[in-house]
């Protein structure tokens, strides 16, 4: 946690929940505004809209099922970052839960679960699709990131391979490769996707179709690491370097 933690309260905007200078706040956000924070009418808060524009605001009343905040204005946005694309393999349970939140904490933009060969669940079904988007938002309110990160649908990794979105630098994790951080102070990308394999690795079909695509391979360090904490070491160490290039150090 930084300094930035004692700004106002963050919360969601519903599509459609601006009307003139005023937005109302329902559902599962009234409850975290109303009932677990406890804040009251005239306390200062901040309204995240689906395209990460952000407002201040401050509440004016509570109704039966929403708040009443009044708008005070719009929030400049922060310094643009390089968009970061993470593509990792599915796993058991509440260990994917927490990969999806830490990545969310840690500024990726999108979050692409992969079907692997070698990965034991396939169809992870809706219901996780919408914990994970709830474990993402509330992630983004956490650490003031701009946009909650998008999560996509399960996808195969030759069907990732092929939907790297253009200018985009496509690396995966393995052993004995350049390290990440060199790869990306070395090409200084304005976009990356990571992607990070099951325990028992990619295998050779989707080896072949990262090389065709033209993924690069990329280390993070010595030990072997399990999948979620590869993951988020990769994501962490991409960040950290990113974030270097743009400040020039």
């Amino acid at each position: 946690m930084n300094a930035r933690g004692a700004r106002s309260p963050r919360f969601a905007l519903e599509p459609g929940a601006i009307n003139g200078r005023s937005a109302q706040i329902g559902g599962a956000e009234l409850h975290h505004m109303r009932d677990v924070m406890r804040l009251g009418p005239g306390s200062a808060v901040r309204l995240i809209a689906g395209d990460g524009t952000e407002f201040a605001g401050r509440i004016m009343r509570f109704e039966k099922d929403h708040a009443v905040i009044e708008i005070t204005g719009q929030l400049e946005p922060g310094r643009a970052h390089a968009t970061i694309i993470l593509a990792a393999a599915i796993i058991k349970g509440p260990r994917m839960d927490f990969l999806v939140e830490k990545a969310a904490e840690l500024g990726a933009a999108s979050f692409w679960p992969l079907e692997c060969a070698r990965t034991v669940v396939r169809d992870p079904g809706p219901e996780r699709l919408a914990r994970w988007r709830r474990l993402a938002l509330a992630a983004t309110k956490q650490s003031l990131a701009r946009n909650a990160m998008e999560i996509r649908p399960p996808t195969t990794v030759a069907e990732a391979a092929r939907e790297v979105p253009k200018e985009t630098l496509a690396v995966f994790c393995a052993e004995d490769a350049e390290p990440l951080s060199a790869v990306v102070r070395r090409t200084r990308p304005n976009a990356m996707l990571i992607a990070c394999g099951p325990e028992g690795d990619f295998d050779a079909a989707e080896f072949a179709a990262m090389g065709a695509a033209g993924f690069v391979a990329v280390g993070l360090g010595p030990n072997r690491l399990r999948s979620e904490t590869a993951a988020l070491a990769a994501l962490s160490l991409t960040a950290g370097a990113l974030d270097e290039i743009d400040k020039g150090t």
